[in-house]
């Protein structure tokens, strides 16, 4: 017996495609007669990312049993003839299980205040799992020393990420602005900003070379000119290490800032977890990066760079 639909016929008892319940397969006949044993359909390749500094509640969709999560700590902010910020640090996690309709806090660590009183970044975190800090904020002048870059913590699983780098520090003679720190790589630890200098300041560090983008380190300023910003990183999985920037240079303050540290990963999107720069008698911080988080799902893929991109 059979029956018409639009575009052919249907028989009433089709053949069976598979051959054995008791294997744990089932016939055509019974998978629509027992609709629970029918497989769930693996879940489509999708994304979500928060980058504005705040608390949110994210739901697991429907389908999703397991997630990777990515987390950058906001750059430290810097102050008037002070040193640089530290950089945010990056955590990631993979093939974290998860069930339909959970939900979960995320936070995204603000930037650091660039002011008279500069603030670290703010830490960035999904739920209890994963956790990146935020870079310390550059110390002011007559403090001549470093700000920290942030670190990261996790619970267990599939991990990676490398801290933020350290600030450059005000220079004692001469009144340069220290560089802000890179932020953190997928791999390794961000650059370290350039020291102040006295006829010229230092200049930063590069993100360590093939690690996965770590933020490439500002050069510090030249006598009595301002650092330069820490370079930030992207949150599309690893790329190439940022390089860091040219220190300035100058007699009795006339000439050039430090130079901007490289992006990390990302290219024009690597905007998260860069430390400000640190001003130098011209009394001018330059502004940190804020956090991120990123949220990725479906079959094949994993961080740093398995197939991270937008899907």
């Amino acid at each position: 017996m059979s029956r018409r639909y639009r575009g052919g016929f249907i028989t009433a008892n089709p053949v069976a495609p598979t051959t054995s319940a008791a294997s744990g397969t089932w016939t055509l006949d019974q998978q629509m007669q027992n609709a629970g044993n029918w497989p769930s359909p693996p879940a489509l390749p999708g994304q979500q990312a928060y980058t504005t500094a705040g608390t949110y509640t994210w739901t697991v969709p429907a389908g999703v049993s397991s997630i990777c999560v990515v987390c950058v700590g906001g750059g430290g902010g810097a102050g008037p003839l002070g040193g640089g910020g530290g950089g945010g640090g990056l955590r990631y996690y993979n093939a974290y299980p998860v069930t339909t309709g959970e939900t979960y806090t995320i936070i995204v660590g603000a930037a650091g205040t660039s002011s008279n009183s500069p603030t670290a970044g703010g830490n960035s975190s999904f739920g209890s799992i994963l956790t990146a800090n935020g870079g310390g904020a550059g110390p002011r002048y007559p403090n001549f020393s470093s700000a920290s870059g942030g670190s990261g913590t996790t619970v267990g699983g599939s991990v990676g990420g490398g801290n933020g780098g350290a600030g450059g520090p005000y220079s004692e003679f001469g009144g340069g602005g220290g560089g802000g720190g890179g932020a953190g790589g997928y791999s390794a630890a961000g650059g370290a900003g350039g020291a102040g200098g006295g006829n010229s300041g230092g200049n930063g560090a590069n993100g360590v070379s093939g690690t996965g983008g770590a933020g490439g380190g500002a050069g510090g300023g030249g006598d009595g000119r301002d650092g330069g910003i820490g370079g930030g990183v992207g949150i599309l999985g690893s790329g190439a290490s940022g390089a860091a920037g040219a220190g300035g240079s100058g007699t009795f303050g006339s000439t050039t800032d430090g130079g901007p540290g490289g992006a990390g990963s990302g290219g024009s999107n690597a905007l998260y977890g860069g430390g400000a720069s640190g001003g130098g008698d011209s009394l001018s911080p330059g502004l940190a990066g804020n956090g991120a988080v990123r949220i990725i799902w479906g079959d094949g893929r994993a961080f740093p760079s398995t197939n991270t991109g937008n899907l």
